[in-house]
Order: structure tokens, then C-alpha cells, then sequence
């Protein structure tokens, strides 16, 4: 099958699979511009693939179901009253923090960069595709590793998603991921979606684990969702789920997911997340022109994880096949 209809025939089966139907196929405009790539959905601003911000290229802004946005603007820019804890936590991306011993996840002083090198593929359509190539660089400027990350943007009605997939290649000499909690695919959910005040969110995973319980545990999905308008405030419910493909490295992944807003899946911080000081720890070496490849798809929709048919989703996700690198 072609490419092109295979992703016509994936984006009918994700309308499907959440029992919805779209009166128009959605249109994805994918260009390049000065801070990276931007993605439109039938026209309006879906995301922006920012090549740098911070110390690494991130989304931003990410607007769900009706062009809400889900992540949190800071540290990207200032809205009135909204939270400016740990400014690392720009919108969504991957990084981690111990590489070589290398952290690339807090943006210290010492802090490692990813910089983006290329792009292979900016492609839109009935889905959006943008295929990009960066380098891990130490805080010398030398390459530590290299990845290829390659982003597929779909809609269907009430629901957007975005399938994360990258592949880290050790092109420099043997790396060692290490044991912590700082990692790894990670977004900041925006403040009134969080648990805390004055948030009125939920966190619940595959296990049906709740909110600050399900920090540190593995499952193959989380969700967190919260009525926009604040607990009985008459607000439509919206959230964020992550899914982690079952070919994903290490999978089903620790997740370092935050009743303040943080969301991240991180498959190495097995003793810093669980408390468990045990060998082998959640370190992982990558020898020499090796790799490792994770995959996600996040999914923004309408509902709690039921309305939006969570669980349903994860098992169609983990049927499908990778060609697309």
C-alpha cells in the first residue's frame, strides 16, 4: 500500500477506534519558517516544531480539541498568573539527564545541548509529518550521540495526536544512560490541568492508578485530564495521554508524572523513581554505532480517559507496525 493511503486508512481506524466521525478529512499544512517548522490543522495553528528553545528543540504551543492549549506557556513566554517553577519544562520534548554523565535535561550552567542539525522530511496532507536530525552536544561543544526523531501529526473529531518516535545513536564512541528521575519524553501540562491548586485535575494509568500514586510505577499508558472550567465550574473536560508502544526501549516505561503538571515517561530511572536501591539500577549502555528507539503517541482530547476510549486506543497503537523510519 502506499504510503499516502496507509496514513488515510490509520487516521479512519484512530476516528473509528474513539467512536467518532469527521464530516471533512482533516488537512495538515506543514512549513518550514525561522524558528523551525509549523504545523496547521485545516488552517489554524496546531503546534510549532521549535528547533531551539532552551538547550533543545521542543512543540509549543500544543492546542488541543476546539485550539485550547494543553502544555504550559512558561518558560516560552509570560501569561499573567500562571506558574514559572522549573523552566526547563518548555511545552514538550525529549531530553534526559545523565548521558555520559552529561545532564541534558536541566539547562544548568554545565547543562548539555540538543542541536538541531537537519531536516529529512516536512510533509503535510491528511496527516502532518516532519522527520528532524539533531546532535547531542556536551557543554564543550562536543558530540556526545546524535538522534532522528520523526513526528506524525493526525485529528479526528473531538481528538489530535502526535506519534513521537526517535532513535538515539551512539555515532561518537559507547553511552551510558544512567539511573534518575530526570528524563525523558516529557511535556508540562498547562496549570489548569494539573492536580494542585488551583488545578482540578486527574492523573490515572493503565493499572487505574491515581494521581500522585502513580508517580514512579511502569504502565503502558497515563492520562491527565481536568474540567477547564475548575471543578464544577460547567467547563468542558479536556487532557493528555501518553502511549508507549510496546516496541518502545524498555517497555512499559517508568513514568515521572507530577501532580504539579510534569508528564514525563522515563524507561532508566528505575531505582531514583521506585526508592528501590537495587543492581542492575535503570542505567543503559549503548555501545558504539548502536541504538536505542522509543516510541509515544500523545493523544489530546475531549473527555476523561473513558469518554475518550484510552485503553482502547493503546490496544489499536500497539498492533501497528513501524515502516515509517
Amino acid at each position: 500500500m502506499p504510503l499516502t493511503a496507509m496514513w488515510k486508512t490509520r487516521a479512519l481506524i484512530f476516528a473509528a477506534l474513539v467512536g467518532v466521525s469527521s464530516a471533512a478529512a482533516a488537512e495538515f499544512t506543514v512549513e518550514k519558517s525561522d524558528r523551525g517548522v509549523s504545523v496547521k490543522l485545516d488552517g489554524k495553528l496546531f503546534t510549532e516544531y521549535v528547533i531551539r528553545s532552551g538547550t533543545k528543540p521542543i512543540l509549543w504551543p500544543i492546542n488541543g480539541p476546539g485550539g485550547v492549549p494543553l502544555t504550559r506557556e512558561y518558560s516560552m513566554r509570560k501569561v499573567a498568573g500562571e506558574s514559572h517553577d522549573h523552566p526547563h519544562h518548555r511545552s514538550l520534548w525529549f531530553t534526559h539527564g545523565k548521558v555520559n554523565g552529561i545532564d541534558f535535561w536541566s539547562e544548568s550552567a554545565k547543562a548539555g545541548e540538543i542541536r538541531h542539525r537537519d531536516f529529512a522530511e516536512v510533509r503535510g496532507g491528511s496527516t502532518g509529518r516532519i522527520v528532524a536530525l539533531d546532535d547531542w552536544l556536551d557543554h564543550d561543544g562536543e558530540k556526545v550521540c546524535e538522534d532522528r526523531r520523526t513526528l506524525v501529526f493526525r485529528a479526528a473529531e473531538g481528538q489530535r495526536s502526535i506519534d513521537f518516535d526517535i532513535r538515539i545513536t551512539a555515532s561518537n564512541g559507547r553511552l551510558v544512560f544512567g539511573d534518575t528521575k530526570e528524563g525523558s519524553f516529557g511535556l508540562r501540562v498547562a496549570d489548569w490541568l494539573k492536580v494542585d491548586p488551583p488545578g482540578h485535575g486527574r492523573i490515572i494509568n493503565s493499572d487505574g492508578v491515581t494521581d500522585e500514586a502513580a508517580w514512579g510505577k511502569r504502565a503502558s499508558w497515563v492520562d491527565y485530564h481536568a474540567p477547564r472550567g475548575g471543578q464544577g465550574g460547567g467547563g468542558q473536560t479536556l487532557g493528555i495521554a501518553i502511549l508507549n508502544h510496546p516496541s518502545s526501549f524498555r517497555y512499559p516505561t517508568y513514568w515521572h508524572v507530577r501532580t504539579y503538571g510534569l508528564f514525563a515517561a522515563n524507561p532508566f530511572g528505575k531505582n531514583e523513581l521506585t526508592g528501590v536501591k537495587e543492581k542492575p539500577d535503570g542505567s543503559a549502555t549503548v555501545e558504539p554505532g548502536q541504538s536505542l528507539t522509543f516510541r509515544y503517541r500523545v493523544i489530546l482530547h475531549e473527555g476523561d480517559e473513558k469518554q475518550a476510549h484510552v485503553a482502547e486506543a493503546f490496544a489499536e497503537y500497539a498492533k501497528e507496525q513501524f515502516d515509517r523510519e
